[in-house]
C-alpha cells in the first residue's frame, strides 16, 4: 500500500482493549495490509499532543489512513466499510440488519458497566476473576444473556446471514462470562465459541502479550 494510503492501527500496548479487538478483526476480515503502533496508556502516551491532537479524543484505537486520523472503534469500522467497499462488509448490507448490528454494538459499548468492571479484559487474557459477581454484576450478566438469546437465531452461530463485527463484539462480551467459568446457556455458548474459533478473532486472542 502506497505511503499516502498507509494504514496504521494505534492500539493499547497490552492488546486487551475490546475496541482495538473490533478494529483488528475488521482489518483482518477485509484482508487489508496495515501496521500497528502501540500507545502506552499506563505511561500516558495517549495524552501526548502528537497522538492526542491527531486522534482528537486521545483514545485508542485510532486508525491512521495516510494523513487522515480517526478514533472510536465503531466509526473506524464504518469508515473501513466505506473506504474499501470492494472488501467484505463488516456491517450488513440490508438496512434493517445494519441498524440492528449498530444497535447491538452501541449497547455493548454503553451498557453492562458492572459486568465490564467486575469481569474486565484482564480476566480474559491474564488471571481469571476470583470474586463472585455483585448483585449489579449478576443483573448485567442476566441482561446480556437475555439479549443474546433474543438476537442469536436458533441453530445459527452468526447474527445474520454473513459475518458482521456485531458477531465479534457480542462474542467478546459473552467470553467475559465463559472464560471466568460462569454458566452460559447452550445457544449463546455455541455462538460465542464458534466466533472465538474464527481466524480473525483467534489471531487476536492468541496474540503474544506482555505478562501482567
Amino acid at each position: 500500500m502506497a505511503p499516502a494510503n498507509r494504514l496504521v492501527l494505534h492500539t493499547d500496548s497490552a492488546w486487551i482493549s475490546p475496541y482495538v479487538f473490533s478494529c483488528f478483526v475488521a482489518l483482518h476480515e477485509k484482508e487489508l495490509p496495515y501496521e500497528t503502533a502501540s500507545v502506552s496508556l499506563e505511561g500516558g502516551e495517549q495524552h501526548l499532543p502528537g497522538f492526542r491532537d491527531r486522534a482528537l479524543t486521545g483514545r485508542v484505537p485510532a486508525l491512521q489512513h495516510g494523513d487522515f486520523w480517526l478514533a472510536e472503534s465503531s466509526a473506524i469500522v464504518e469508515y473501513l466499510d466505506e473506504a474499501f467497499p470492494d472488501r467484505p462488509r463488516m456491517l450488513p448490507g440490508d438496512v434493517r440488519e445494519r441498524a440492528r448490528a449498530r444497535q447491538i454494538m452501541a449497547w455493548i459499548r454503553s451498557d453492562l458497566l458492572a459486568l465490564r468492571e467486575e469481569r474486565p479484559t484482564t480476566t480474559m487474557f491474564y488471571e481469571r476473576a476470583t470474586k463472585p459477581l455483585s448483585s449489579a454484576g449478576e443483573e448485567a450478566a442476566a441482561k446480556l444473556l437475555r439479549v443474546a438469546d433474543l438476537v442469536i437465531p436458533e441453530g445459527k452461530t452468526s447474527l445474520f446471514d454473513a459475518f458482521s463485527i456485531a458477531d465479534a463484539d457480542l462474542a467478546f462480551m459473552l467470553h467475559r462470562l465463559i472464560l471466568n467459568d460462569h454458566e452460559v446457556p447452550a445457544k449463546a455458548r455455541a455462538f460465542a465459541e464458534a466466533q472465538w474459533d474464527r481466524a480473525s478473532i483467534k489471531a487476536f486472542v492468541v496474540r503474544e502479550r506482555t505478562p501482567a
